[in-house]
């Protein structure tokens, strides 16, 4: 990849999709193209190979996806795993067949066994159990990330992969039906606040633990392993550190200002009870994360008050 390098983004108005925008104009590449979901439907194999055939793009950055929280991988179960699988599929063989050499597929950390109590090690891949809230999106996630390793086997191409933990920041989701914990829990709060509420309800005993990294660390990592690494493994990517859903709520309320209580649902499921990703083989290529926690939620705070305010 070199600043002259046609580079697409697939997803490009999402939350991944927009941050790896920000990092490519940031750092000088500027031949990028794109589509909105309006204009190019990632899951019709003759629109992608149009598409591919017209623009013939030197490097792919995969970050289309359907995306979701508990809720909504739990109600839309087909959906995850069919939209998930046709988007991957048809842009991987199109990449291909129309002479893209480079490809980053973004993954997730959910591909991981349910059962881990310690950081988890990209060794760790197929050595246990998926979570069941989540298992269609993990195994679509699976098969993309396999797909990249059966292209760069047989074809000599660059696909890598990377399975990021939680993220969040600009262009979040903040839809309460679908959305995922970090900016479900920050909606409600700013909106307990705005409404005097005594209370705000978070799902589940707030016990298990989460890691969250802000999105443009995570889009920063990406284009330092497109540029600088050359081997064929997967990397996780995120922060390091983790906090329970307590913890994290507490930190949200404080960064919103609200000063109410909390009321935990226990009704509501947990999920996976703790879910650390050991960033140890990202670190030896020279990348560690710059946003601390608290500081993204104050930048995505501010985001989302304004873009709640206008709509």
């Amino acid at each position: 990849m070199n600043k002259n390098s046609k580079i697409y983004v697939a997803g490009h108005k999402g939350l991944v999709g927009s941050a790896l925008l920000r990092a490519l104009q940031k750092q000088g590449y500027n031949n990028l193209v794109y589509r909105t979901h309006q204009e190019l439907e990632l899951t019709r194999q003759t629109d992608v190979d149009s598409f591919f055939q017209k623009e013939k793009p030197d490097v792919v950055f995969l970050a289309a996806a359907r995306v979701g929280g508990i809720l909504a991988n739990e109600t839309y179960q087909a959906e995850f795993i069919y939209d998930n699988l046709m988007v991957q599929a048809n842009v991987l063989e199109a990449a291909y067949r129309n002479g893209c050499k480079e490809l980053l597929f973004m993954g997730s950390s959910c591909i991981y066994p349910n059962n881990k109590s310690v950081a988890i090690k990209e060794t760790d891949f197929m050595d246990g159990p998926l979570e069941k809230t989540n298992d269609a999106y993990a195994i679509a996630k699976i098969a993309g990330m396999k797909s990249c390793d059966a292209y760069r086997r047989q074809y000599g191409v660059r696909y890598i992969a990377v399975m990021p933990t939680n993220l969040y920041g600009p262009n979040d989701n903040y839809d309460l039906k679908d959305a995922h914990v970090l900016p479900a829990l920050m909606r409600k709060f700013h909106e307990a606040k705005l409404s005097n509420s005594p209370t705000v309800s978070v799902w589940g005993s707030g016990t298990p633990k989460r890691e969250f990294l802000y999105v443009d660390d995570l889009a920063d990592a990406c284009l330092h392993l497109l540029v600088n690494y050359k081997g064929e493994e997967f990397f996780n990517i995120g922060c390091g550190e983790d906090l329970t859903i307590r913890e994290l709520a507490e930190l949200i309320g404080k960064v919103v200002g609200y000063k109410g209580q909390m009321v935990f649902d226990a009704t509501k499921k947990d999920g996976t009870m703790r879910k650390l990703l050991d960033i140890s083989r990202l670190k030896e290529t020279g990348w560690a994360p710059k946003v601390s926690l608290e500081e993204g939620l104050k930048r995505t705070y501010e985001i989302m008050r304004k873009e709640l305010s206008a709509s």
